[in-house]
C-alpha cells in the first residue's frame, strides 16, 4: 500500500452509525452501528460484497443521506443537526464527488461541466471560476480539450473531467464510488495514478468505494465492511 503522510488530525468523525431502508413489508438495515474517523491527507478504499453499506456510508459521510441515529462531525461541526441548506452549503464548500458512471451533462462542454458546481456559490467571482476550472483541467491533463462535449471523450477522459470537477470547488475530502469500475485496466491505472498525484499536490483526502483490486494496493487504509458492519 502507498504510504501517505497524515497530520493527524481527525476532520470526519462518525459514530455509532445507524441506517435502516424500508423495502415494502422488508427492513434492510444498512448500517448497524457504525464508526470511523477519517484523518487529513489520507487515500482510503471502502471495500466490502456489494450490499455490504459501501454506498450507504459514503452517503452519510457526504450529507446526501441522514442517519436514524448516530453522530457525524465534520471539522467539528455536527452534521446530523444542521439544516438542509446548511448540508447542501458544507457538501458545496468541502466535499467533492466523483460516480462511476461520470455524471457529466452532455451537452455541456467540458469546461462547463468543470464549472457547474462552482455556479451555486455566490462568493465565487467569474474570474475565480475561470481560474479554478482552468487549473483542475491542468492538473489532469485536460486544458487542451475544454471545449470538448463528454461524447468526444474516451471513458478515461470522461472520468478526469469528473476529477476536475471534483476539484474545483478545492474540497477538503473528496468521495469517490467505485471510480474505475467503468474503465479498462490501462485507463483505471492512469486514474489511480492521477489521484495519488492529486492526494499528494493538493492534500485533497480521497475516500473510495471499490473492488478494483489495484486501487486496493495503492491506498494508505483499507476499511472492509460487511452487512453494515466496520470489520478490523
Amino acid at each position: 500500500m502507498t504510504n501517505v503522510t497524515k497530520t493527524g488530525e481527525t476532520f470526519v468523525e462518525l459514530k455509532g452509525i445507524v441506517k435502516n431502508y424500508r423495502l415494502g413489508q422488508t427492513v434492510v438495515s444498512a448500517l448497524r452501528g457504525v464508526s470511523l474517523q477519517l484523518h487529513r491527507g489520507e487515500f482510503t478504499a471502502v471495500i466490502g460484497a456489494s450490499g455490504s453499506g459501501k454506498s450507504t456510508l459514503l452517503n452519510m459521510i457526504g450529507c446526501i443521506d441522514d442517519p436514524d441515529s448516530g453522530s457525524i462531525k465534520f471539522d467539528g461541526v455536527e452534521v446530523t443537526q444542521l439544516s438542509d441548506d446548511a448540508k447542501s452549503h458544507l457538501r458545496n464548500q468541502k466535499i467533492g464527488f466523483i460516480f462511476q458512471s461520470f455524471n457529466l451533462v452532455p451537452v455541456l462542454s467540458v469546461e462547463e461541466n468543470v464549472e457547474l458546481p462552482l455556479l451555486i456559490n455566490p462568493t465565487i467571482s467569474v474570474s475565480e471560476r475561470t481560474e479554478r476550472v482552468a487549473s483542475a483541467l491542468a492538473d489532469v491533463g485536460l486544458s487542451s480539450f475544454m471545449k470538448n462535449r463528454p461524447d468526444q471523450l474516451s471513458g478515461g477522459q470522461r472520468q478526469r473531467v469528473a476529477i476536475a470537477r471534483a476539484l474545483a470547488g478545492n474540497p477538503d475530502l473528496v468521495l469517490a464510488d467505485e471510480p474505475t469500475a467503468n474503465l479498462d485496466s490501462q485507463n483505471s491505472a492512469k486514474i489511480i495514478d492521477l489521484m495519488l498525484e492529486l492526494n499528494s499536490k493538493r492534500r485533497v483526502t480521497f475516500l473510495f468505494s471499490t473492488h478494483d483490486a489495484n486501487l486496493m494496493n495503492r491506498v494508505s487504509r483499507i476499511v472492509n465492511i460487511q452487512d453494515g458492519v466496520i470489520r478490523t
